[in-house]
């Protein structure tokens, strides 16, 4: 998993409330097990028309949000189904942050564990980083994970709270098998030991 510390890019704004993971990414698209290939696919419903062409209104379909590495959203997001492909889509599009009011409680899970960092902010801030984010390209925001800050594009910076161990874990890339990994050496040690106390296990 990529490593989370501060990212500095194009915002995009979706001030919606309650999207939830058929919006992300619709049903009709879950085909693989793989974690690649869905960003074409993020927010299908929106980006495209019923012919398969763009629909231009759509914001993702707009410069420079087309290249969005942050996504502004309002409460409820990724509510419904649990999939987990909806971080995956939103990942593979380029999105590593969404800043919300709130998220569902699956959705918050899964995007801490796939590297994208979902960050809380009050309905009042979320809309004055939409607003920020309707400048364009030359309105960039900043989400520094080490200092838990969103840096608006005036300066200001706006503090959120990150639980401690997802925070080591996204600032280290270690998803749910790295995390193990850390501990190979201990692991290792301890099958020894148990190997060199059971030597019939030695060929299990």
């Amino acid at each position: 998993m990529q490593a989370f510390t501060t990212l500095t890019g194009i915002a995009a704004p979706l001030p919606k409330a309650n999207v939830d993971t058929d919006q992300i990414i619709p049903a009709r698209f879950l085909k693989s097990i793989s974690r690649t290939g869905f960003g074409k696919n993020l927010f299908a419903n929106f980006r495209y028309r019923e012919d398969g062409s763009e629909n231009p209104d759509f914001v993702l379909n707009q410069e420079p949000y087309r290249k969005a590495e942050i996504l502004i959203a309002f409460e409820n997001f990724g509510c419904g189904s649990s999939r987990e492909h909806a971080p995956w889509a939103l990942l593979d599009f380029g999105i590593r942050c969404v800043i919300a009011p709130d998220f569902a409680d699956i959705f918050h899970n899964n995007s801490f564990k796939n590297g994208v960092l979902p960050v809380k902010l009050p309905r009042e801030v979320c809309e004055q980083l939409v607003e920020d984010a309707r400048m364009g390209g030359n309105a960039r925001l900043s989400v520094d994970l080490e200092r838990q800050v969103v840096v608006r594009p005036n300066g200001e910076e706006i503090p959120f709270q990150i639980d401690p161990l997802r925070r080591h874990l996204l600032l280290n890339g270690l998803d749910d098998i790295g995390q193990t990994m850390q501990h190979a050496p201990a692991i290792d040690a301890y099958e020894a030991k148990r190997q060199a106390a059971q030597p019939w296990l030695a060929g299990a």
